[in-house]
C-alpha cells in the first residue's frame, strides 16, 4: 500500500513504504492450520454408514469455512490493507478493508517520535512507534512496526531536515 506518484507534491520523495510486521499474521495462520486439522478430523470421524453423513460433512465444511473467514481471512485483509508511507514531507497511515481511513502527518507537525520494544519484539525486529504531532490527533501509537529502529532513524532525519528548513536530502545520505 503506497501513495501513487501523482499524489506526491513537488519535490516530495518516498523514503519508505511498509505494512505492519508479519507477526500479526501468526495467530491467523495458527487458526488456519488448527481449523483445517479439526475439520478434517471431524469429516473423517463421521461414520460413512450414517444416514445423514453427507449433511454432517457439509455442515462441518460450512462451519470451518465461516470460522476461517473470521479468524484467518479477515485479519489477513486488515494486515494487507494497512500501510505506512514515509516521504520527505509527511508520514501517511492508511487502514481499512471496505472503508478507507488515511492519516497524514506533515513532517513539520511532528513533535516527538519514540519507540518501545519487548524482548520478543527485539528478537523479531519490530516494535511500537509513538508519534506525537502538534495537530488535533495529538498522539498516534502504531504497533508491530517492522525494522522499528530504521523507521525511527528515518523519521528523526526527516524531522531534523523539516525543522532546520534545509533542502530535502536523502535519509540514506546519498
Amino acid at each position: 500500500m503506497s501513495i501513487p506518484d501523482h499524489q506526491l507534491t513537488e519535490g516530495e520523495r518516498r523514503v519508505r513504504s511498509f505494512h505492519p510486521h508479519w507477526r500479526m499474521l501468526a495467530g491467523p495462520c495458527a487458526a488456519l492450520v488448527l481449523l483445517a486439522l479439526a475439520s478434517g478430523a471431524g469429516i473423517w470421524l463421521v461414520p460413512g454408514t450414517w444416514e445423514y453423513a453427507g449433511y454432517a460433512r457439509i455442515a462441518i465444511c460450512a462451519v470451518a469455512l465461516a470460522l476461517l473467514t473470521v479468524w484467518s481471512f479477515v485479519p489477513y485483509l486488515r494486515w494487507k490493507n494497512t500501510g505506512y508511507v514515509l516521504t520527505t514531507h509527511r508520514f501517511t497511515i492508511s487502514t481499512g478493508v471496505l472503508n478507507k481511513s488515511t492519516d497524514e502527518i506533515p513532517m513539520a507537525g511532528l513533535t516527538t517520535v519514540s519507540s518501545d520494544q519487548t524482548l520478543i519484539e527485539r528478537l523479531l525486529g519490530c516494535g511500537t512507534l509513538t508519534v506525537e504531532s502538534a495537530g488535533e490527533r495529538g498522539r498516534l501509537v502504531l504497533r508491530d512496526i517492522p525494522r522499528i529502529q530504521e523507521v525511527r532513524s528515518d523519521l528523526f532525519r526527516l524531522l531534523e531536515d523539516a525543522s532546520d528548513g534545509r533542502p530535502d536530502t536523502d535519509p540514506a545520505g546519498r
